[in-house]
């Protein structure tokens, strides 16, 4: 069996390509349109239909729900959250505690949201597990946990060498850390559960209808306008495809491989029985899931970004990058290195300048956003839908069910990415700093990769 390179992503392998829905039938008037079909756009028209169910809600997706990071992720439901730092200095410790703690309520409420809706989406909380895997590492893990315990989160829980391999044993790992508030997802049934929920409620999807425009009052497209007095821009890495936001966030690609279904004996070798999601402390980090049908199904960064914040559409991954993951699999887990790779992948995450995830509406034009949400986007776009759901009730002068949009990442704007072909050069060039670090680092963090941090806006 050849390996299946594209083709969106693995997490369709079993049931094919969605078909899209009807596209928008000509001009349209609502009272809020929602531009794209992946979570956050679904979340935020799930939790606006349940809050005003009077609201009528156009979504426009230019493929189908899914298409996107939402349905080629890693599978990670977990409290991350993209400039947690930066908005410390610049609102306080306080206020960014109350988004930390926002963010692990966020992984129990969808999959609260997933169960009511009856979503199977092969979800297990078994935590998450980071380990490090040479001495320059563990003083990040150390650093990171500290830092961790200032914030409050005494959920965070360090772990020795011999307490990691009892949880989940990888060559060389010298510690981890290990928090409960995360989970394994299925990324593709999670999204498709919500897309036919959020039908259920009455919002009308219209699949194969981008945004060719986007102003104050209305969303342009190829089969008509929408006109709606709120517009909501919900669409991460692809805003780069909308005009006038080439250079708002830059959509980084990240790419996967699933192994085939592993045998027994070789989970019996290296544990993961809490099927925690396993991420590490390199520069250029990995990220993975034990898959309900016991693969290993495993990410990275490999061709980072395309000149001219271009995106790859079908998933297709370079030979080079299937390779280089295969390593790090190899590497994690030497008892896999010879699995048959049965699917390869890639899509694009949005990257703001400074790093930072954030949402906004604006009161005068209507006009709102969410995203850039680093890689971090699996649980963020819960939160960044029930927080748009509160700005667009504001904004439509009904109750907003919570005090979600007093948040520090509510309004966080930033300034635009560099012009080409700087973009290119600097992003290239920084990885290539970041992957030379973990080739050569060891007792200590690489300067050349706190540069590089410095240089981004990363650290």
């Amino acid at each position: 069996m050849t390996t299946v390179n594209g083709g969106v992503s693995f997490w369709y392998a079993a049931t094919g390509r969605p078909e899209p829905g009807a596209p928008l039938d000509g001009d349209t008037t609502a009272d809020v349109c929602v531009i794209g079909g992946g979570y956050t756009g679904l979340w935020t028209a799930y939790y606006l239909k349940k809050a005003a169910p009077e609201l009528d809600i156009v979504l426009l997706e230019a493929e189908f729900c899914g298409y996107g990071a939402s349905g080629r992720n890693g599978g990670w439901l977990y409290n991350g959250i993209a400039g947690r730092g930066r908005y410390a200095r610049l609102h306080g410790e306080d206020a960014a505690r109350r988004l930390q703690h926002a963010m692990n309520d966020t992984v129990a409420e969808t999959l609260r949201a997933a169960e009511a809706e009856g979503i199977d989406c092969d979800a297990h909380r078994g935590g998450v597990l980071e380990v490090a895997t040479t001495p320059a590492q563990l003083a990040r893990l150390k650093a990171r946990f500290a830092h961790e315990q200032a914030f409050g989160a005494d959920d965070v829980h360090l772990l020795d060498a011999a307490r990691t391999a009892e949880r989940l044993y990888v060559p060389g790992a010298l510690g981890a850390t290990w928090t409960p508030h995360g989970a394994r997802i299925h990324p593709a049934k999670l999204v498709l559960g919500l897309a036919a929920a959020v039908r259920r409620l009455g919002v009308r999807v219209h699949e194969s209808t981008p945004a060719t425009a986007i102003a104050p009052g209305r969303a342009t497209t190829p089969h008509g306008t929408v006109s709606a007095r709120t517009i909501l821009r919900c669409t991460e890495g692809f805003t780069a495809n909308i005009p006038g936001n080439r250079r708002s966030w830059l959509p980084m690609n990240s790419s996967m491989i699933a192994t085939e279904p592993l045998p027994a004996d070789f989970w019996a070798a290296v544990g993961w029985q809490h099927r925690d999601v396993l991420g590490d402390e390199a520069h250029a980090y990995m990220y993975a899931q034990r898959t309900a049908d016991d693969r290993i199904a495993l990410g990275g960064r490999g061709h980072p970004y395309r000149y001219g914040s271009r995106i790859d559409q079908d998933g297709a991954t370079p030979a080079g990058t299937v390779a280089q993951l295969r390593s790090v699999l190899a590497r994690m887990f030497p008892a896999a290195a010879d699995a048959r790779i049965d699917h390869a992948w890639s899509g694009v995450l949005g990257v703001p300048r400074d790093w930072c995830a954030a949402v906004d509406l604006d009161p005068a034009t209507g006009l709102g956003f969410a995203g850039g949400y680093v890689g971090s986007g699996v649980a963020t776009a819960n939160l960044a839908g029930r927080t748009l759901r509160d700005l667009t009730l504001r904004h439509l002068h009904r109750p907003a069910p919570t005090d979600l949009t007093t948040l520090p990442w509510v309004g966080h704007h930033v300034r635009r990415w560099e012009p080409e072909p700087l973009r290119w050069l600097a992003v290239h060039t920084l990885y290539a700093a970041y992957h030379h670090a973990d080739r050569h680092e060891h007792t200590t963090t690489s300067p050349l990769a706190t540069l590089a941090d410095r240089i981004s806006g990363r650290g």
